[in-house]
């Protein structure tokens, strides 16, 4: 079965937007936990507009799943994760402006840089994942860059499932086949929900995690938290 990692970065930014502690992002992941979930994503960013600091200090020890940290590896962040030491990190290549993830590693240019900050993670004994698209050069050179997984980028394939489910997933599935030959496991994640996470978990192969946050979130508004997850861990089996 696919492992279901909470993003409760939301949690966070709606703690944000009033001050104080409500909603509590800490209780929120040992919620996340107790309901059924297999892991707990953050993505601190220097802003601290929705996770801080603090929380991945705070919420680091009440783990008993997995933790994975993301985020764009530049040297407080890098610094951050190795203080924490969280089960996985995964890297994103987005600036401190972006909204959101909205690309993945072009993983020939940036090589070089890729390996130097992984091998350092790797020291630490943290498992490390690289956000990238299903572009299969980027994918083969990820391999180079000695890191355990790839995650996949999946708004293409959000974006155009409601039109084509066949050709959205079609290089996802091609993308896991070549990441899985080549010696990486897969993970996944941007923009899956209730309507095309159970299509996706059922094409691609050798899918190990999915990491979702926004629509997840979203979606517990209206049907709580417990049921939300217990819907989106039905999706993930196969």
């Amino acid at each position: 079965m696919t492992k279901l990692s909470v993003n409760i970065n939301k949690i966070a930014t709606l703690r944000n937007s009033r001050g104080g502690n409500i909603p509590d992002v800490v209780k929120a992941a040992i919620d996340a936990q107790n309901f059924g979930a297999d892991g707990i994503t953050v993505h601190p960013r220097p802003d601290e507009r929705h996770i801080r600091r603090k929380d991945v200090f705070d919420i680091r020890p009440i783990i008993r799943t997995e933790f994975n940290i993301e985020g764009y590896p530049s040297r407080q962040f890098i610094d951050l994760v190795k203080s924490v030491k969280p089960h996985q990190v995964t890297l994103v290549p987005d600036p401190p402006e972006a909204i959101t993830s909205n690309a993945g590693w072009d993983t020939i240019t940036h090589l070089s840089f890729l390996q130097d900050v992984i091998a350092e993670f790797k020291e630490a004994g943290i498992r490390t994942s690289i956000f990238i698209d299903t572009n299969p050069d980027f994918i083969l050179s990820a391999v180079n860059t000695n890191t355990d997984r790839v995650e996949l980028y999946t708004e293409p394939y959000a974006t155009l499932f409601p039109i084509n489910p066949e050709k959205a997933v079609a290089p996802f599935v091609e993308a896991a086949n070549i990441a899985n030959k080549a010696g990486l496991k897969v993970n996944a994640g941007h923009d899956l929900n209730l309507q095309n996470l159970k299509y996706f978990n059922e094409h691609i192969p050798f899918l190990k995690e999915v990491s979702i946050g926004h629509a997840l979130i979203a979606d517990a508004l209206y049907l709580g938290l417990e049921r939300t997850i217990n819907l989106y861990k039905e999706q993930l089996i196969k």
